[in-house]
């Protein structure tokens, strides 16, 4: 058996947030691995603590308690090596699709030829070659989705984590954009870390499902995806998947 290596451990994590008059829980002890190079789905239900599990990982918010350990170190605060793709894009309007894309090799710094390089790489890997001096409101939900996913590996993330990205995309468009995804990460061979709500996404996308609670999140099952790739959803196979991960979450089917 293949030997796995662990590139993030979530240990124990909790977070409660508090005001003045009271506090509210949101995560209780969550504990998984992230193995490198898989793609790794957390799924639950909405509101139960997702995308606060994701911003504790990627250090955007502090944790109440546990421990967040990257190649077995642990990491405080916001880790470099971590890229986040957003449901919602946060696309400059004023800026191209180049433009969006070198935002943060820009920061950095970065000789002005070199970025234009590594940025034109990756949008060519997404597909959006010919666009490249589009704005924003001149492309497609997908192809917004398509420039965030170029912006985050442009800067070279040894994990991407991805909060919902399809999730307001038509049915069409989400499916296309879910084989588009897969397609990159057997490219460019990432760990990825993919957040839905979505059982049939779930078992599509991933290599292994991290099943969530109800708020307060805390950590269901752990089903392995052994199925071939591409997969068939409406394969016998994975339609059992489907009914024993829907068996045992409190989302609706």
């Amino acid at each position: 058996m293949e030997q796995l290596t662990k590139k993030m451990e979530i240990i124990g994590v909790s977070k409660t947030f508090f005001n003045e008059k009271d506090y509210f829980t949101t995560l209780d002890s969550v504990t998984f691995d992230v193995h490198e190079g898989e793609f790794l789905v957390l799924l639950g239900p909405g509101r139960c603590g997702k995308t606060v599990l994701l911003n504790i990982i990627a250090g955007l918010v502090e944790k109440t308690s546990g421990s967040i350990l990257y190649d077995g170190h642990e990491i405080t605060g916001v880790n470099s090596e971590v890229a986040m793709v957003f449901q919602k894009m946060a696309l400059m309007p004023f800026k191209t699709v180049m433009e969006n894309v070198e935002l943060g090799l820009k920061f950095k710094h970065m000789p002005k030829a070199e970025r234009r390089k590594i940025c034109q790489r990756y949008i060519d890997l997404v597909g959006l070659q010919g666009f490249e001096k589009a704005y924003p409101s001149a492309l497609s939900g997908g192809m917004k989705q398509r420039v965030g996913i170029a912006r985050a590996y442009a800067n070279d993330p040894k994990v991407l984590i991805m909060d919902e990205p399809f999730g307001a995309l038509d049915a069409q468009t989400r499916y296309a954009m879910q084989n588009e995804i897969l397609r990159i990460w057997g490219e460019e061979k990432r760990t990825i870390v993919y957040v839905t709500n979505n059982i049939e996404e779930a078992i599509y996308l991933g290599s292994r499902i991290v099943l969530l609670s109800q708020c307060p999140a805390t950590v269901k099952a752990v089903y392995p995806i052994d199925l071939p790739r591409p997969r068939d959803m409406v394969s016998p196979e994975f339609m059992a998947l489907r009914t024993e991960i829907s068996n045992n979450t409190d989302l609706s089917i």
